[in-house]
């Protein structure tokens, strides 16, 4: 048995799952998450600023000492969307280098989709043909599969923080705008797709979008994610509350027990992307999982999945 954590560095948050990795599977311990926003750092020629950059590491060493601290034999970095974009990324790699003195690497928009699908099927889900939606701050991945099969995974540029900076939503009415976006970026990446396999029955959600609405719809802290999982959305209960936050200011966002503070300002645009997936795929519900790429992180690297 050894402890391990796996540090994932996204467009909107740093996350890390600290878990006892064993012969037959893995036992999460621990949590933790810091919100930093390093999507928002990309300036208009494609750089992260020094001080996106600068926030977004000190997390992640944060994270890594507290790792060492509590006794992990081996610590994971990896980064996702923003990463991806930047020009400077590799900069920013030296950087986490630098500060943690771990080898991180910058994972694809395909790799993404597969270890949020490893992650978030874990469990009921893993023996059916079934499909996810991971809404990230950056992009939105999709993926079809079955058990540790990948049939088909997709990574579009359509992330909540992005289309927060590109598109404002002040009332209900600009939903419509940010949905239409979206369901474009989705329609002219899947016409790129060859040998797309059958849609299926079932989908599931993971990543923040996902467990505010489970709060928000069960009146759950959004602290308690444990309680979330499996939680099903229909269609007309996801744009409901989307309209009613959209009608809210983010400040007025913040009195809302299920809505984590530092998404109320993205999380009306994140809506809009599912309910723009959801009309795509032609499903009415969605599962939330509390499990994503961290969780499937450590499938992949350790049970070869």
């Amino acid at each position: 048995m050894q402890k391990v954590a796996v540090i994932g560095i996204g467009s909107n948050s740093v996350r890390m799952l600290i878990a006892e990795v064993e012969e037959d599977g893995f036992r999460r311990l621990t949590r933790d998450r810091e919100g930093t926003r390093l999507f928002a750092g990309l300036d208009a020629e494609g750089n992260l600023s020094a001080a996106s950059m600068a926030q977004t590491a000190s997390a992640v060493e944060r994270m890594a000492s507290s790792a060492e601290r509590i006794g992990c034999d081996r610590v994971h970095i990896f980064a996702t969307s923003a990463s991806r974009d930047a020009r400077n990324g590799e900069v920013f790699m030296n950087l986490l280098r630098t500060r943690t003195g771990v080898e991180p690497e910058i994972i694809s928009g395909e790799e993404e989709a597969a270890l949020s699908f490893l992650g978030a099927t874990e469990g009921a889900f893993r023996g059916e043909t079934c499909g996810v939606v991971d809404i990230g701050g950056g992009s939105t991945e999709l993926v079809i599969g079955q058990g540790a099969e990948i049939r088909l995974a997709v990574s579009c540029q359509m992330g909540a923080v992005r289309l927060f900076r590109e598109l404002p939503i002040a009332r209900k009415e600009d939903m419509s705008a940010v949905e239409e976006a979206a369901e474009k970026i989705l329609r002219e990446k899947w016409n790129t797709l060859n040998n797309v396999p059958p849609v299926p029955k079932t989908w599931i959600g993971t990543g923040g979008t996902f467990t505010a609405l489970a709060a928000l719809a069960t009146g759950v802290h959004w602290t308690e994610r444990t309680y979330m999982h499996g939680t099903r959305l229909e269609k007309g209960l996801i744009r409901g509350i989307g309209e009613k936050l959209a009608g809210m200011t983010p400040k007025e966002r913040l009195t809302l027990e299920g809505l984590q503070p530092s998404r109320a300002d993205i999380v009306v645009h994140g809506i809009c992307i599912l309910l723009a997936v959801m009309k795509h795929l032609g499903t009415e519900t969605i599962t939330v999982s509390e499990y994503g790429n961290l969780d499937g992180y450590l499938r992949k690297r350790y049970f070869s999945c």
